[in-house]
Formats: structure tokens, sequence, C-alpha cells
């Protein structure tokens, strides 16, 4: 195993947006909208657990690069089936964020569920996955029309 040497690669613009789906029961969502939920604001832990993840991703990921990030957004929205969460990080650098948005998709998922978990312990986490890539040798990658 090594880690890839990407000292000869230039810095670019690089751009990763990964998402996640918590699927729950729909009484859980109206305690989250409500501010119901003992451990306090559901959504704004999730994103800044999602944030915090993001810098955190090279401790976690074997071979995976310290990179310096220029911005990070997470984003939970609820619906009556659950949340979906979207995590975008961009960076100046030599080689892509894509662990990034998704280790901050599944962080903030996590953190939705260690919330929650005492009124709904039957929550499920799915679909986590990058959606879009854009910068670097590979270019720009969409899920939507990928083939």
């Amino acid at each position: 195993m090594k880690m890839v040497d990407v000292g000869g690669k230039e810095r670019t613009e690089r751009v990763a947006v990964a998402t996640a789906r918590l699927r729950m029961k729909p009484e859980t969502v109206a305690r989250i909208r409500a501010g119901q939920v003992e451990k306090g604001d559901v959504l704004a832990a999730a994103r800044l657990a999602g944030v915090m993840a993001t810098k955190r991703t090279p401790d976690l990921i074997p071979l995976c690069h310290p990179i310096a990030l220029t911005g990070v957004t997470v984003e939970v929205t609820l619906d009556e089936g659950g949340a979906h969460v979207r995590a975008e990080v961009k960076t100046l650098d030599r080689t892509g964020v894509e662990m990034e948005a998704l280790t901050a998709a599944a962080t903030a998922a996590l953190t939705i569920y260690d919330m929650v978990k005492s009124v709904d312990r039957g929550m499920v986490i799915e679909a986590l996955q990058l959606e879009h890539k854009a910068g670097g040798r590979t270019g720009t990658w969409d899920r939507g029309t990928a083939g």
C-alpha cells in the first residue's frame, strides 16, 4: 500500500457533491421540525458535524491526502419520509475532495441518527453517493449523466 504521490500535479480548483438519505417515521420528522428533540437542534448539529468531518477525513480514511479546504456546505432538508443530506466541498489543491464530501454526508446522517435514536431506532441511512465532481485530470463527472 502507498499514498499516491500528487507532488507533481498542479493545484487546481476542485469540487465534489455527495448526498445521503435517512429514512425515519413521520412522527420522528415531526419532532425534529417542532424542535422537540431532547438533544437539541438536530439539523444544526448535523450540518456542523458534516463540516467538522471534512477536516478529519484523512484521519479516518487510510491513505487519504490531507487537503486544504476552501469551502464546505452541508444542507439538511426534511420531508415526510425522513432527511436528505447534501454536502459540497471545495479546494484549490492537487487532489480531489470526493472522500471529504462523502464523509460529510455520512457524518451528518449519523449525527441525525444519534440525536433521534431514542425515539426511532428503526431509521435507515441509505443512498450515500457521490453526485458530482469537477476539476483535476479526469474533469467533470455527474451522476445524472454518467453512463
